[in-house]
């Protein structure tokens, strides 16, 4: 531990690019097994929030036939999805096979995060980093699944029954549900990483629990627009977005508290918070 402390720079460098190529191979090897079996995936995973059997819509439906005696969600049996360039499917396939590497390796991603900054601290802090580390990894996989079952399938529902015209035959294009997918999935997953910022800013001294509470009616303001940023025009999968985001700068300004606390009582030089 005391070499990796008395490091150089220059060697510091050469460590974490050993940590940067494992991250990236575990990254390729875990897009190579989705990309085997992209067809599966496809079909069962990426298209999964097209099709009424989707856990979310019978959910919604069976709550729906209790108190209105319908469902209240209707898709169509078939999502017609048109491919307009040669080369469409394989960049789509690239695309999830990536994304799919990603989401599957970042727990290792943050272990290996762990690795590289862990020799460098003391041992309580290095017992604290791990709960921090795990935290990371839990948090973004939490926003994956809850922009893939909670913001997705709404989205998709408003995309799918919005209509200004019955002579239009609705064909949507392969690209646009892709970029539609990434953003909604990919885009939680990293807001959720939010109390992780909060974290860091309140340990040095940064942001304050009174100054979250002060502006937290900006802050509901901008949640708002992220919520509306990443998802589409319609009004129901955007307040989906908000309600999770509203949660967790809620939860994001309980762990400010704790942690200005335990700031304040390793060096009094922070100042006290006004209740």
């Amino acid at each position: 531990m005391d070499n990796k402390k008395d490091m150089s720079f220059l060697g510091h460098i050469g460590e974490l690019r050993g940590h940067l190529v494992r991250s990236i191979i575990a990254i390729i090897i875990a897009a190579f097994v989705v990309g085997f079996n992209i067809n599966w995936i496809m079909d069962h995973i990426f298209f999964g929030p097209t099709r009424n059997d989707f856990p979310t819509f019978r959910i919604v439906n069976h709550f729906s036939r209790m108190i209105l005696g319908e469902d209240s969600i209707h898709l169509p049996k078939e999502f017609p999805v048109r491919v307009q360039r040669l080369y469409q499917q394989f960049n789509v396939m690239m695309a999830v096979s990536i994304f799919g590497g990603m989401v599957a390796a970042f727990p290792y991603i943050v272990w290996e995060l762990w690795r590289f900054i862990g020799p460098a601290l003391h041992p309580k802090e290095r017992k604290n980093s791990i709960y921090i580390i795990n935290s990371v990894w839990m948090l973004f996989m939490t926003g994956v699944l809850c922009g893939y079952f909670l913001i997705l399938p709404f989205a998709v529902n408003f995309g799918v029954i919005f209509k200004i015209s019955d002579i239009i035959v609705p064909l949507y294009d392969l690209s646009d549900y892709t970029t539609l997918f990434l953003q909604v999935v990919l885009g939680m997953g990293i807001i959720f990483l939010f109390p992780i910022l909060i974290y860091f800013l309140t340990s040095i001294g940064i942001l304050t629990p009174q100054f979250m509470k002060t502006y937290r009616r900006h802050a509901i303001v901008l949640i708002m627009v992220v919520a509306a940023i990443i998802t589409p025009a319609d009004v129901l999968s955007m307040i989906m977005a908000a309600l999770p985001l509203l949660v967790l700068y809620e939860f994001s300004i309980m762990m400010c508290t704790v942690t200005y606390k335990k700031a304040q009582k390793n060096n009094g030089n922070l100042p006290v918070v006004q209740k």
